[in-house]
């Protein structure tokens, strides 16, 4: 990881578009990808709260300018992975639960659904673990991936509508869905 940001922050550095930028915020991006594109993902709120100076709004427009720079100079979009599955496994969930929530996470991006990535994939891990038989608390979601409780239900309050089109066929029936706490 320390590797990939080092070069990252070379190859942004080499362009001379860091002139005037926080430089905090960039060093701070520059781990946020490399943590993703080597597939140990972290949120901006940890990378933050690990970072000097850099607040998560000036990480997150540090981590679009890089991104955006990289684009342009490689001609093709930058992978970023995904963080997810690093959530599902720290809840305990079993590799079916694990994968549903891949595929229903996968599905809710085709959703106009105006919250966060993370808060969408918290209220998509919290909907699943409760058509397992391993229920886990609002509470527990909430820890584990950083999002409030508060913005937690409300995202599960969003995604609800739509748990029969992102819920994959195979882990769960109709009727089981209907069974779904109403928020």
């Amino acid at each position: 990881v320390k590797d990939r940001a080092n070069e990252i922050y070379k190859k942004v550095e080499d362009q001379n578009h860091l002139r005037g930028r926080n430089h905090d915020a960039i060093l701070a991006a520059c781990i946020y990808i490399a943590c993703r594109q080597e597939d140990k993902p972290r949120t901006v709120k940890e990378i933050c709260s690990v970072s000097n100076r850099a607040t998560k709004k000036e990480i997150g427009r540090a981590k679009d300018f890089i991104v955006k720079q990289l684009e342009l100079e490689m001609g093709q979009s930058v992978e970023m992975g995904t963080i997810h599955k690093r959530f599902c496994s720290n809840l305990g969930m079993s590799n079916q639960a694990v994968k549903a929530a891949q595929e229903a996470v996968l599905k809710s991006e085709e959703l106009d659904i105006r919250r966060s990535p993370i808060s969408v994939a918290a209220a998509v891990i919290f909907m699943i673990t409760q058509l397992s038989d391993d229920k886990k608390p609002l509470k527990d979601v909430s820890l584990v991936t950083g999002v409030t409780e508060g913005t937690l239900k409300y995202s599960y309050k969003d995604i609800y509508p739509h748990a029969s089109r992102i819920i994959p066929g195979w882990y769960a029936r109709e009727d089981e869905l209907r069974s779904l706490v109403m928020p």
